[in-house]
């Protein structure tokens, strides 16, 4: 059986991230060190303050006990990991990259051989509308031709004008335009907000309302001109199906870390798939580590979706990697050897 060891390490942002729970300035994830028989496999685990539903004041002791557990031959099928999803996905991860033989290739796929890249979107981040324009202009002029926004914290009139200059000056032909709303509006403005946006041709909207409204949402759903992806809904879900089927979403956004990992995803897709609901993977967050394994796996799902995994260049301590942002994609440079040496003392 493998022996599993926890490495705590903090990522700096570059700059803060402002989000609707407010800006990031520091993420705390912790590294899981799985060996066995000379080999070693390294996972990512972390949560995100006031949205993961294993964020609480005792992680670092609950990942510490979920190692002890497994260092006295526990499985992983056999550990309740339901309230530690984002254990879950690290450990999955290591186990998987030590089951390649500790190479960092988790999944044996033309993008993780350094043969093909992966589309991405460019993520806007919240900002005053003249930081929010910068960095469309920079999205666009690098090739992405699927761009996602943020909306909800600025007041509505002055996101309506944002976007109405940007379909002004790229249609729907040529830049796809998605929206994420974080839940931020309430029941009784959201349908009116999407009405008016909907003449901007919204590819979808992300979470217009606060998650746990199930009525509510499922009326949006039914009711709106724009397509809504449900986001933030899907962390405290207990099955996908039954949700999905309450709901009625036209999307659903997967990020491993929040869910349970990959297999909890891929569970996500299946039902969603079933009831003709279209999907993505999103990163949240994760250092290069975690990245890396989301991306690898996404490319083995076989599609040409257009994903959100542009997230490592966040941080200025990143771990060094293969991964490399070319314009709006993500490729995995070969001959790269990871250096993990800081967190194996």
């Amino acid at each position: 059986m493998p022996k599993v060891t926890l490495h705590p390490y903090s990522l700096h942002f570059k700059r803060p991230a402002a989000t609707s729970r407010g800006a990031l300035r520091v993420r705390p994830v912790i590294f899981l060190r799985a060996e066995q028989d000379g080999a070693v496999g390294w996972g990512e685990c972390g949560t995100v303050p006031g949205l993961s539903r294993d964020d609480r004041a005792d992680y670092a002791d609950a990942v510490a006990a979920v190692c002890a557990q497994i260092n006295r031959g526990a499985t992983p099928a056999e550990l309740e990991l339901a309230d530690l999803p984002s254990v879950a996905f690290g450990l999955e991860t290591a186990l998987l990259d030590l089951a390649g033989g500790g190479q960092q290739r988790l999944f044996d796929t033309p993008f993780s051989r350094g043969q093909a890249a992966l589309p991405l979107h460019g993520l806007i981040w919240m900002d005053a509308p003249a930081g929010m324009w910068a960095q469309i202009e920079a999205k666009v002029g690098q090739g992405c031709r699927v761009i996602k926004l943020k909306v909800g914290a600025l007041p509505f009139d002055a996101e309506l004008a944002l976007l109405t200059e940007l379909r002004r000056r790229w249609p729907a032909s040529q830049v796809e335009l998605r929206l994420d709303a974080n839940g931020a509006w309430q029941p009784a403005e959201a349908l009116h907000c999407l009405q008016r946006l909907a003449e901007l041709e919204v590819a979808f909207l992300e979470q217009p309302i606060a998650p746990g409204r199930t009525q509510e949402m499922a009326a949006l759903c039914a009711d709106s001109p724009i397509p809504i992806a449900l986001d933030e809904e899907l962390i405290h879900a207990a099955a996908p199906a039954s949700l999905l089927a309450a709901i009625g979403p036209q999307h659903v956004v997967l990020k491993p870390t929040l869910l349970g990992g990959l297999a909890a995803c891929q569970a996500w897709i299946d039902a969603a798939e079933r009831l003709g609901v279209q999907w993505w993977i999103n990163s949240l967050l994760e250092s290069n580590v975690g990245l890396n394994a989301i991306a690898q796996w996404t490319s083995s799902l076989n599609d040409d979706r257009v994903h959100g995994l542009g997230t490592g260049q966040l941080f200025a301590d990143n771990l060094p990697s293969p991964l490399r942002l070319e314009g709006c994609g993500l490729r995995l440079e070969q001959g790269f050897t990871w250096d993990f040496a800081r967190f194996a003392g």
